[in-house]
Formats: structure tokens, C-alpha cells, sequence
């Protein structure tokens, strides 16, 4: 058998393998679990990480501040050292828009060995504990948009089921061509590493969050030392849940409706860096999951439509036939990402050309790594490795 031939068939049964075997990933139904109002609401502090966000932040804030919550609510954005006048814009959007009470505060510079949105959020989570009795914490950035039930939802969606950490993906934008090429993808392949299915599992070992939108529970952050115990986490919302899930907690991870991120990607270079700055930390800098992940890039995306034309070239019934259905398989488990974000499915065929970008996007991170440049965010380089999950 040639080596296109192995290479094809190997495609192939890699894609029956993700089809069935990897928690039916693809699927987009995994909406917030069933839930009842609570018959007390609780107190909520939410805690807004801002560097550089008075571009995004009128377009944010106000969402906060029209939330139709029932109970006690305070919000805390913590200008993490902002030169646009984010701080600022924060207090004016207060004035304006009237609301929950808002508090704007400054951490000062990360103290050694922290990345900044953690020592942000750690500075909004000591003034919550300080100022208010919340039972649970909104983490959300600042460039989150929430519909005005958002938070009433995820308080009884924790109620209701017991949850001590309740995320939602939130829909990003999706606008220009580079961001229908990338964006669709990129939660494509987080729910690929991470099936939401697996993640809600009880006592699952799959654990992951999406940064954007998390409610925690107080007692379980406390409980998991966070955000102390993940301090030097690039790749911080995957980190939460860990640490979370490992003291006990049970968690929760699913696609939002109603909670949508209004951040611009006008062109692939703002997108290749939010994809490389911790396509390694991914990886834990180690070269030898690097020269795998790239490998298995190749063979799961790359290979599927090399072995259709070169088996079309030679004449070779096997790759064609086998890189044909791999392909379509791809496509197949790509369409419903593609609906979720109102794109057209004629996208679907062209995910080889996004996965080949993400292939050069995780070898670029690595290659800044060993350059000493490290995860790069905001004017900030991270270079040491992130702690151990």
C-alpha cells in the first residue's frame, strides 16, 4: 500500500473516530441545563478586567448596568492599567446608563510571577469579598456583551443544578471575511479539545471554561485557591475550571444565546495573534506535543483534500475515495458551527484552509517562545511557562 494511500485511509479513521468517538463535539445544542428561578436570589459581584477598553466598552458596560436581576448586584471594573482612558469611561458610562452600583479601581502593576487579567480579576474579587455578601461572582471581559436575562439565567442555572462554575461560550463577532474564516473555527476546535458534553459531565476529567462569561461560586473559589493557585495561567479560563474541578466543584461549559463578544478582528493579523499568543501555553511548551499537534493538523485537516487530488491525478480509487469521505465528514461536523454563526455552509469545505492558518498559527507561537518573546497581550509579554494544570 502507498504511503498516500495509509495517509488517506489514516484521515479517514481519524474523522470516524472524532465523528462518533469524541463527545460529539460538533453539535451546537449544548445550551444552559434546565432551570427554575430560585425563590431567593443571591447577591452577585461582577468583576470586569479592562487594559485598553474604551473602544469596546461603551459598546459592554451598558449591558451590565441594564441587567434585570432580581437580587443584590454590585459591579467592579479594575482598569488594569489603561492608557486610553477606559477608567475613565467607565464612571461616565455609570452616570449616564444609572444601574447597579459600579466601582472602578486600579491594581497597579502585576506583582512577579502574575499574569494581568488574573492580578485584575484577584484585586475585583478582594473588593467584592470586602464590599458586598455575594454568593457568586460574574468574571466577564470587558468586551462582553450580555442581554439583559443573562445573569438572571446563569444564577438559576446554578441554582437549580448545583453548579459552582457556570460558563458560556459567547458568540464572537463575525463580520469581516478573516473573521468567517477563523472565528467559527476557533470555537470548532476549543469544543475539540474540550466536548462541552465531557466538560458536564459529573466527575468528568475534562474540564474547561470560556473566559468571557463565568459565574463562580465564592465558596468554591476559596475552595480552590483561585485566583491564586492559577496566578501565572495564560490560558486562564481553561485553568479555572481545573483547579475548580479538582477541589470538588462541579462545573458546567456551553454555547450562549444571549451573550455575544463586541470586539472587531478587522483583518488576520489581530486574529493570528489571539490565536498564537497561547497556541503553545496550550501545549505546555513542550516541543514533542508540538511536532504531534502539527502532525495530527496535517493528517485530520490537510490530508483529506491532498489525497482527493492526487488521487484524482494518478488515478488511485483509495486516497481519492478515502480523502473524499474524510473530507466530507469534516465538512459535515463543521456545518453546524457555520448555522450557529448564521455563516454560509458553503464555508464548510474550506475548513483545510483555516486549519492549515491554525497549523502556522501554533508553530509561530512555539517559534516567539524559544525566542524568549513568550505569550504576548496588550502591550504585556508572558514569558515563563504557565503553572502546571
Amino acid at each position: 500500500m502507498s504511503a498516500l494511500t495509509w495517509i488517506a485511509t489514516g484521515s479517514l479513521a481519524a474523522w470516524g473516530w472524532l465523528l462518533l468517538g469524541q463527545g460529539f463535539f460538533w453539535r451546537t445544542d449544548v445550551g444552559l441545563p434546565p432551570r427554575t428561578p430560585p425563590a431567593d436570589w443571591p447577591a452577585v459581584a461582577v468583576v470586569v478586567p479592562a487594559r485598553d477598553e474604551a473602544e469596546v466598552l461603551p459598546m459592554s458596560l451598558p449591558s451590565l448596568l441594564a441587567q434585570d436581576y432580581p437580587g443584590p448586584l454590585e459591579i467592579f471594573v479594575v482598569d488594569d492599567g489603561s492608557t486610553d482612558g477606559t477608567g475613565e469611561l467607565a464612571r461616565a458610562l455609570a452616570e449616564t446608563h444609572g444601574g447597579p452600583p459600579l466601582t472602578v479601581a486600579s491594581p497597579g502593576e502585576p506583582a512577579p510571577g502574575w499574569t494581568g487579567k488574573l492580578w485584575a480579576v484577584r484585586h475585583g474579587m478582594a473588593l467584592a469579598q470586602d464590599r458586598t455578601d455575594a454568593e457568586y461572582l460574574l468574571l466577564t471581559d470587558a468586551d462582553i456583551a450580555h442581554g439583559p436575562d443573562s445573569l438572571r439565567e446563569l444564577v438559576a442555572a446554578a441554582r437549580s443544578r448545583g453548579l459552582d462554575l457556570v460558563s458560556q461560550m459567547a458568540r464572537l463577532r463575525v463580520a469581516t471575511f478573516w473573521e468567517r474564516m477563523i472565528v467559527p473555527a476557533f470555537v470548532y476546535f476549543f469544543a475539540q479539545l474540550y466536548p462541552f458534553r465531557r466538560v458536564n459531565r459529573p466527575g468528568g476529567r475534562t474540564a474547561a471554561a470560556a473566559g468571557g462569561c463565568v459565574l463562580l461560586r465564592r465558596d468554591a473559589a476559596l475552595r480552590a485557591g483561585v485566583p491564586e493557585s492559577i496566578r501565572q495561567a495564560v490560558i486562564d479560563d481553561v485553568s479555572l475550571a481545573r483547579a475548580v474541578r479538582r477541589s470538588g466543584g462541579r462545573i458546567w461549559l456551553g454555547l450562549a444565546d444571549r451573550v455575544e463578544s463586541v470586539r472587531p478582528y478587522p483583518g488576520l493579523g489581530p486574529l493570528w495573534r489571539m490565536v498564537s499568543r497561547s497556541a503553545y501555553a496550550q501545549l505546555l511548551h513542550n516541543p514533542l506535543l508540538l511536532a504531534a499537534t502539527v502532525a495530527g493538523l496535517a493528517v485530520v485537516y490537510l490530508a483529506p483534500p491532498v489525497a482527493v487530488v492526487a488521487g484524482a491525478l494518478t488515478g488511485s480509487a483509495v486516497p481519492l475515495v478515502c480523502g473524499g469521505l474524510a473530507w466530507a465528514v469534516m465538512a459535515g461536523t463543521y456545518a453546524p458551527m457555520l448555522r450557529y454563526y448564521r455563516q454560509p455552509l458553503w464555508l464548510a469545505p474550506l475548513l483545510p484552509v483555516t486549519g492549515l492558518l491554525y497549523l502556522l498559527m501554533t508553530v509561530d507561537s512555539a517559534v516567539q517562545h524559544h525566542r524568549g518573546r513568550g505569550a504576548a497581550w496588550k502591550g504585556r509579554t508572558y514569558a515563563r511557562p504557565e503553572a502546571a494544570p
